[in-house]
């Protein structure tokens, strides 16, 4: 295969770092047939650390959770890798999932998950063009700003 994804992320600057264990009682993804699903994935950066942490409309301003939550987006990916081996085996993204850590009365978590979403275009082209489902939430593990799950279509 040509490792198109691949090359997509190499000229994105991208470099997948090894997928984070599980923290409690979970898989981090499960293969049934042609689907794969990811399980949460919060902002962990390269360094391996959270990227964001605290509510969004107070303490994380709206760019600030988009990078948290392009950040989880390749950790997604990060998975992928580990579940599939090649992430030209990608045929779609279905559904991404959004859980924002808001401060009561934030209501803009959908443009803080276009940057899980924007990520997946660019990496995937139409291919990456997917349902998505956000919801914002009093707290999240490790008082992580993001947490992102992924259903992917996978080849045979």
């Amino acid at each position: 295969m040509s490792r198109t994804v691949e090359a997509r992320l190499a000229a994105l600057g991208i470099t997948l770092p090894t997928p984070a264990a599980p923290i409690a009682n979970y898989v981090p993804y499960v293969r049934v047939g042609r689907l794969l699903v990811i399980s949460g994935q919060l902002c962990f950066g390269p360094d391996g650390k959270l990227t964001a942490t605290g509510q969004l409309g107070a303490a994380v301003s709206i760019a600030d959770g988009q990078q948290a939550a392009r950040a989880c987006a390749v950790n997604l990916l990060a998975q992928a890798k580990a579940a599939l081996g090649d992430l030209d085996a990608v045929v779609r993204v279905v559904r991404l999932g959004g859980f924002i850590n808001s401060a009561p009365g934030f209501a803009e978590g959908p443009k803080v998950m276009n940057g899980a979403s924007d990520l997946m275009v660019e990496v995937f082209g139409d291919r990456g063009r997917h349902a998505r489902t956000t919801v914002g939430v009093s707290a999240l593990p490790a008082n992580a700003a993001v947490e992102v799950e992924g259903l992917f279509e996978v080849a045979d």
